[in-house]
């Protein structure tokens, strides 16, 4: 039996599979997205959505999706679904799917009378094409398929509505259409396999509502404009493609782009093999640049995100070489901003005052996971580069003090990943000496040592050992107190003594200036306050403002974004902690906090891991259907564990 499958009674159930996300995307941008009944339920949803770098630097709707309608002895069985105002679904096609299932593509099984068709979803790699098999498994007479397009032309943060700007007109191409709906966009182009009429029908349906952005307090209800439809008969046991693109093809090439395109995925057998997939949807290449997504749908990349992500959704499944090409693209980055030149690639936020320390840690990961040699040949100078340059008192943002810590002005605004804002005013007035990037630069500076004296740089080695060897005894003398655990923050006039998860990403560090006894007590209050099948809260209960759960308006919810939020990714610092403190004896205990995460293979985004959850029971998932740190970190961990386990 299929690892992610929903049989009939649980796909016809709305309350049950509405919530239920799938994904595809192209590695170049581009994405396709829906619920699993094909029920849009957010703005962002569609199967073709696209960036549209003409207009902005957004993606864009064009095709949001695709009804099939079913005609056997001239009844008509529409298999489509769309949420209308009075919470009333149209035309319930969904109660007509058996299953649904996800080896290699998303497939779904209609069964309507005798006839049973089975629908294949996939995205062509780099290209912006997305692309649907239709088999006719069963009938037992003459079958007719429709497919009618409902077409948007729109960013992805807005919904649009019935207009006498769209233009109606459209050109015959090979076995299909091609059409633009405003000026600046690509053309759309549908085609098929096969011959098939298309039927001019011009009409807006009217009032298609989105619940998630209802739930959220945003514009959910929108028009969109159906052109016509395709219409041809199917024969037992035929398969038909249909293809949306911006470009053209010769319609022959359609089936067998299709069948290229199965081959290459990988089936999703067990949890292992969905993280892996998942993974590689994080990829995007740009202009022979190479980056991560720090999520979908609606994230871009992020350099915190792409410098803490990278090693988990490269090296930890041995895919050192995408790992190196991504570097090349950061690199870059980096350099500029050392230089003081604009960022000359795509990676968002460069300027956060942690960023270059993430990348040190980064990097040592790549010394951990594949080679310390070969790390100090490729990245050796780039590591002692950025070093220097925070040692040397250059970064607009570290302040490097005479105890060797680092002060960070974070009372106007976000400095760390905790960077949620309200009326312009960060949630986490983060300021001063902040735990993890005090624990992240005593780690960069013993790891640097360790690079220089392997390139014979004696000297500077020595230099930043004594940094290092100052800052430790600060570093215990701030954050250390008489509970046995990290304060998160200390301003000169203020005292953070808040629980929070970011002193884990100190304890798990490989150089840490803590003892084995020191962690172990971190770890303790850690398991105790902060630990939840989901990972690992951003705030005890026990403190103060701790806020569980993510709903309400935008107000409510910012408010609430690091409060007592779970977020899966910091897992993978809280069971290095484990089993640096316990060694083999933490190994059961790090296998069983997995479970929890396992199961959510099944929600929200199958297949992968949301971005964040509720604090407190059931632990709802919250934010972006998959988010890369999360994924990256139980594949780091499960890299970590299998050397434990000498496999």
């Amino acid at each position: 039996m299929s690892y992610l499958r929903f049989d009939k009674a649980q796909m016809t159930n709305l309350q049950e599979s509405l919530p239920k996300e799938i994904l595809r995307t192209n590695k170049s941008g581009a994405y396709s997205c829906s619920s699993i009944v094909d029920c849009n339920t957010r703005k962002y949803h569609g199967l073709l959505v696209v960036p549209v770098p003409e207009i902005d630097d957004d993606n864009h709707v064009l095709l949001s999706s695709l009804d099939e309608t079913v005609i056997q002895h001239g009844a008509q069985f529409n298999l489509g679904l769309h949420k209308y105002a009075g919470d009333v679904y149209s035309p319930n096609g969904h109660k007509y799917i058996r299953e649904w299932v996800w080896d290699k593509l998303p497939t779904t099984i209609y069964r309507v009378g005798g006839v049973i068709l089975k629908k294949e979803r996939v995205f062509q790699h780099f290209e912006n094409r997305f692309l649907i098999r239709y088999t006719l498994l069963d009938a037992h007479s003459v079958t007719t398929l429709r497919l009618r397009p409902f077409l948007a032309f729109r960013s992805v943060k807005e919904c649009t509505h019935e207009n006498a700007l769209a233009n109606r007109e459209y050109e015959n191409v090979d076995c299909g259409i091609k059409t633009c709906m405003y000026k600046g966009y690509p053309d759309l182009y549908m085609q098929l396999n096969k011959k098939a009429d298309y039927i001019f029908e011009p009409n807006w349906y009217r009032g298609i509502e989105y619940y998630k952005e209802q739930e959220l307090g945003y514009e959910y209800s929108e028009d969109l404009y159906v052109p016509g439809y395709f219409e041809f008969e199917i024969k037992k046991g035929e398969s038909v493609v249909f293809a949306a693109g911006v470009n053209e093809l010769d319609s022959k090439e359609l089936l067998s782009i299709f069948d290229k395109e199965y081959e290459v995925h990988v089936p999703r057998s067990n949890f292992q093999s969905c993280l892996i997939s998942a993974a590689h949807q994080f990829h995007y290449e740009k202009d022979g640049e190479n980056y991560i997504v720090a999520g979908y749908p609606w994230f871009k990349c992020r350099a915190r995100d792409m410098f803490i992500s990278l090693p988990g959704l490269t090296l930890a499944v041995d895919e050192v070489d995408y790992f190196e090409k991504a570097m090349v693209t950061a690199e870059k980055a980096i350099r500029d901003y050392i230089t003081g030149k604009p960022i000359s690639v795509n990676i968002y936020e460069f300027d956060k005052p942690d960023i270059l320390l993430w990348a040190t840690w980064c990097l040592q990961q790549y010394a951990r996971l594949v080679s310390f040699e070969d790390m100090v040949a490729k990245y050796g100078a780039l590591l002692n580069d950025v070093v220097a340059y925070i040692k040397n008192k250059k970064h607009p943002d570290l302040t490097l003090e005479d105890n060797g810590l680092l002060y960070v002005d974070g009372r106007t605004h976000p400095v760390t990943w905790m960077n949620s804002e309200v009326n312009g005013r960060p949630v986490v007035p983060r300021s001063g000496y902040i735990v993890e990037i005090n624990a992240l630069w005593y780690n960069a500076l013993k790891f640097n040592a360790d690079v220089l004296k392997a390139l014979g740089n004696t000297a500077e080695a020595d230099s930043c050992n004594q940094l290092a060897d100052v800052l430790g005894v600060a570093f215990k003398e701030k954050f250390l107190n008489h509970h046995g655990y990290l304060l998160d923050y200390v301003e000169r006039d203020y005292t953070s003594w808040s629980v929070r998860p970011n002193m884990l990403i100190a304890s798990s560090l490989e150089y840490v200036p803590l003892t084995t006894q020191e962690k172990k007590k971190i770890f303790d209050i850690c398991t105790k306050e902060l630990l939840t099948p989901k990972g690992i809260r951003s705030l005890s209960p026990k403190s103060g403002g701790y806020t569980p759960i993510y709903e309400g308006g935008q107000l409510q919810r910012d408010s609430a974004y690091h409060q007592g939020t779970v977020w899966p990714w910091l897992s993978g610092f809280y069971l290095e902690t484990c089993l640096k403190v316990y060694k083999h004896s933490g190994l059961s205990w790090v296998d069983r906090h997995f479970v929890g995460l396992e199961e959510e293979m099944f929600y929200h985004g199958i297949g992968s891991i949301p971005e964040f959850f509720d604090g407190n029971p059931p632990y709802h998932g919250r934010g972006a259907i998959s988010f890369a740190m999360n994924v990256a970190a139980i594949l780091r961990v499960n890299k970590v564990l299998a050397k434990y386990y000498n496999y």
